[in-house]
């Protein structure tokens, strides 16, 4: 071949994988800002365990939310002593105090929850005397008897293993721990000659950690597991105390361990007139059953954990965000789902935890319960590559907000989780609205108003891990500003930490046209798009220099509570009257009956300060007059 048909040939080769790139499935995606409304909880944005970093970082970041109870080390934690048990490191006892980082939240993070735990386990640390040497057995490094229970005087097994040849005696490193012990802490925290910590930051209290697994990994103190109906005599023994100290407390249970548990207590099958339970239900069950009977709530957050597993398939591990509430999911590590229906079905692989959640939740206490969901543990790939970990982390934060996810707080943390935490929490907006795409599964958007509906970010998440897709948006429900609105886009990551402050991140700023509700934007391979609007708004120089109509006037305009409503209309017929916000939701519909000039005084003083409209309608007449609230 020669080189000019070597050189044709390469041509051909680059103009395929241009096309290629060029002509990736077109998505069209419909935001409809009256549809599906919901509070987003800020608690979403939430990190577990230790600050390593300086305050401002957390801060810069949007840091909501702090679960800094350590984990398996919170079920023997001694708030009086300021000790806790170690238990994957031979059980030895070293000091802990939850009051420090408490402190640290509560002077120096306002906007931050911090969420600590009670103990059920029983028992908890009360000595370091009987630690087990292992700076003189191998220097304290790792190996494979580090779970070995030598604390309290117990004898190595030097082959290695869980199993010492003796277990030390728990008596000589940890105590009885009742309940009362337990919640003693609120008072210590927040009661008379306490603290002084404002409660109002701790709210959240996990009931203890994976409690479902105790005799694993708390085989020293509980090396046969209770009955999931003795533990939940624990749990709402505890829980009524806590109320009683607290009752604004939000307790968040049962804290399962992961897919497995939260159908499955043990080895033990639950059934009840007839009927089989899994864990979690027999669980929301029993709390229902104890608030119609005693009149106290016991859960307010029902909380899990997950570490998914998906045997190192990327393409499986940017679907696990449909885990939780879609029904069409077919969960590659769905295991203790089979065992849901009392049997052992292999062809149960549709997890949609959540939703099953909110059923039970529904059955049991009724409608409008008020009870929600959190992940107060989570698992990432925890790969190599930060955009996946970036993507995956973005479609988690997105279907959490959708659905009112009360609180999530991963335990692994990944480079590129910062900058996706930053861009959600510091841009996204309130309020959650409805989006849908013609590719949901591949490029998903997720899209937020603030209150007054005059602001929205549509954030953009291609999962593609090899094309970029162009993508159209329709908007409605929401009257956007036509020209160029501001994006701000991760994506191709680097290795290496890149987020440092709100002003020295990764983010790459640009521009997209918006005309008539409608843009259209490429997004590229593994990236998060947010793309920024402002709604038309009129100012109170526009309210001035509208021409008036004489048949129907309104005044003052701007308003503070009351406006009047002059009609002129000379017609003897009802006539109607709807005030709408800027997203064209009804919020008042009232009609007047009149033949001549009457004056309607219409009070505002309950809706928030910004723009609406004035519908005034009849047989004979039709209008819409624009108003503003401010004060």
């Amino acid at each position: 071949m020669n080189k000019i048909d070597l050189k044709f040939l390469y041509l051909i080769v680059i103009f395929c994988c241009l096309t290629t790139i060029t002509f990736a499935q077109a998505v069209q995606i419909t935001v409809n800002a009256t549809v599906n409304k919901k509070k987003v909880s800020p608690y979403i944005y939430g990190k577990n365990d230790f600050f390593d970093r300086s305050n401002q970082f957390y801060k810069e970041a949007g840091l909501r939310f702090a679960r800094l109870n350590g984990g398996n080390n919170a079920s023997a934690y001694n708030w009086q002593d300021k000790l806790d048990v170690h238990p994957d490191w031979y059980n030895n006892v070293y000091p802990a105090d939850w009051d420090v980082p408490a402190q640290n939240i509560n002077t120096n993070f306002p906007d931050m929850q911090g969420m600590f735990a009670f103990q059920l386990l029983g028992r908890v640390a009360s000595s370091g005397q009987y630690n087990f040497n292992d700076w003189g057995y191998n220097q304290s490094q790792y190996w494979s008897g580090v779970g070995q229970n030598l604390a309290g005087g117990g004898v190595v097994n030097a082959s290695g293993g869980s199993t010492a040849t003796t277990d030390g005696n728990i008596d000589l490193f940890s105590k009885p721990w009742p309940a009362d012990s337990s919640v003693g802490i609120l008072n210590h925290w927040f009661g008379t000659n306490g603290l002084g910590l404002n409660k109002n930051q701790f709210v959240y209290w996990s009931m203890d950690n994976e409690v479902d697994v105790w005799n694993g990994t708390h085989d020293w103190a509980m090396p046969t597991l209770i009955s999931a109906s003795v533990f939940m005599d624990r749990y709402i023994e505890l829980a009524k105390k806590a109320k009683a100290i607290y009752p604004n407390i939000k307790l968040c249970g049962p804290v399962t361990t992961s897919e497995w548990q939260w159908y499955k207590w043990s080895n033990e099958s639950i059934w009840i007139n007839g009927k089989y339970y899994p864990w979690i239900e027999y669980f929301i069950k029993r709390c229902a059953d104890e608030e119609k009977a005693s009149g106290v709530r016991v859960l307010d957050v029902l909380d899990i954990h997950n570490y998914p597993f998906y045997n190192n398939n990327d393409t499986a591990a940017l679907q696990g965000h449909r885990i939780y509430y879609d029904t069409t999911y077919d969960y590659p590590g769905a295991n203790g789902i089979y065992s849901s229906a009392g049997g052992w079905d292999t062809s149960l692989k549709k997890e949609y935890i959540f939703k099953r959640i909110e059923g039970w939740l529904n059955e049991e206490f009724g409608a409008n319960h008020g009870i929600t969901c959190g992940v107060s543990e989570w698992g990432t790939m925890s790969s190599s590559n930060p955009s996946l970990e970036s993507v995956i982390y973005a479609s988690h934060l997105g279907t959490f907000a959708n659905n009112g996810v009360e609180l999530f707080s991963p335990w692994n943390w990944s480079i590129g989780m910062w900058e996706t935490l930053h861009l959600f929490s510091r841009y996204a907006k309130e309020y959650s609205v409805s989006s849908t795409s013609s590719l949901e599964n591949t490029v998903s958007a997720y899209t937020t108003v603030n209150q007054l509906s005059d602001a929205m970010t549509v954030i953009i998440v291609n999962k593609d891990m090899n094309a970029s897709h162009t993508v159209t948006v329709n908007l409605n429900g929401f009257s956007a500003k036509n020209g160029n609105s501001e994006t701000l886009q991760l994506s191709s990551l680097p290795a290496t930490e890149t987020f440092v402050s709100h002003t020295d991140n990764a983010l790459k700023k640009s521009t997209i046209s918006v005309n008539s509700n409608t843009f259209t934007i490429a997004v590229p391979a593994l990236s998060t798009t947010a793309v920024l609007l402002e709604a038309n708004v009129l100012s109170i120089n526009d309210v001035n220099t509208l021409p008036t109509d004489e048949a129907v006037m309104i005044y003052p305009n701007p308003v503070k509570d009351k406006l009047q409503v002059k009609l002129d209309l000379a017609i003897a017929e009802p006539t109607e009257m709807t005030v709408y916000n800027l997203a064209g939701q009804k919020l008042k519909v009232f009609t007047i009956n009149s033949d001549r000039q009457v004056v309607h005084n219409l009070d505002v003083s309950a809706f928030s300060e910004g723009s609406y409209f004035l519908s005034v309608k009849n047989s004979r007449y039709k209008n819409s007059i624009p108003f503003i609230i401010a004060r």
